[in-house]
């Protein structure tokens, strides 16, 4: 394994157990507080937060098996159950969105409104807890997952975001609930689930884009095109294909060079692209630079 990959694992091991730790208190404590506040919008939440739990610890399984080195029946590597743990994530995501938006849906179809427990004050000061603390851990792992470009440990990050999101429903819920609207509090049951289908759609959707070899994002090849072509020898790019794999990418590339210079120049050239690219964009896996002899104008 690489320093920068063993570097990686290490920040990704530290975010989550941090994760873990602090989902589990958050949950418990929400918990509490909807049971004895008397919220459904917050008893929802703990269970939303229950499920991080889950998901950090599917992140910390895809990290470790995606960071294997290769073998004979994966001689590409691992990177993509990183892909698969996404995938899980975003499932677990949805279901739980699922989950909570049947349940406000059902009361709120009811129509006995009146009959409803009015949330107390201990719901809506854990909601406002909820909101800081998630909000935090959604840019504390966001910055750790750009630094080591782990699309399950953002995906984590999202989930953190879409727990803040629900603890602000919840709390507005229980807010409207102790001004006279108790449905509001089912009502912010329903508005959660919303949120956590969008970010359950929108992990899905990276991940999947990951699997089936999407390319590059144009910034990032325009930015190859330039390092290639400040290297010395190069005449020009005749292709350039890329294509994520995991959290890796991978890279093909045709440069033009003088075809009167022998075999060990043009290897020459094709060698220093090869270094430069794998040099300048840390999360190229493989490089494969192929070399063709530029059509030089005719001399008169």
């Amino acid at each position: 394994m690489k320093e920068t990959d063993m570097q990686n694992q290490k920040i990704a091991m530290h975010v989550s157990t941090v994760s873990i730790a602090v989902n589990l208190l958050l949950s418990l404590g929400k918990l509490l507080a909807g049971i004895f506040g008397r919220s459904g919008a917050m008893i929802s939440d703990a269970v939303h937060s229950a499920s991080d739990v889950f998901s950090t610890v599917i992140v910390i399984i895809g990290v470790r098996i995606s960071s294997k080195k290769s073998d004979t029946n994966h001689p590409y590597g691992h990177e993509r159950l990183e892909c698969v743990a996404s995938v899980i994530l975003a499932t677990i995501l949805l279901a739980t969105g699922i989950g909570i938006g049947l349940g406000g849906l059902r009361t709120i179809l009811s129509g006995d409104y009146e009959t409803l427990a009015v949330p107390g004050v201990t719901a809506l000061a854990a909601a406002a807890v909820s909101i800081a603390v998630k909000e935090w851990m959604y840019w504390y792992t966001r910055a750790a997952a750009r630094k080591i470009n782990s699309g399950a440990m953002m995906a984590d990050a999202w989930h953190h975001r879409s727990d803040s999101l629900s603890s602000i429903g919840a709390f507005i819920g229980i807010a409207g609930s102790r001004m006279g609207y108790p449905v509001l509090d089912s009502a912010a049951c329903l508005g959660i689930s919303v949120f956590i289908a969008k970010a359950a759609y929108e992990i899905f959707m990276d991940a999947v884009d990951k699997m089936v070899d999407k390319a590059c994002d144009t910034k990032t090849e325009a930015e190859i095109r330039r390092v290639v072509l400040s290297e010395e020898g190069v005449l020009g790019i005749d292709r350039l294909m890329t294509r994520l794999f995991g959290a890796k990418m991978y890279v093909d590339i045709e440069i033009a060079a003088d075809g009167n210079k022998t075999l060990y120049e043009t290897h020459d050239i094709a060698e220093r692209v090869h270094d430069a690219i794998e040099e300048n964009f840390p999360e190229v896996k493989h490089c494969m630079v192929h070399v063709n002899p530029a059509r030089m104008p005719v001399q008169e």
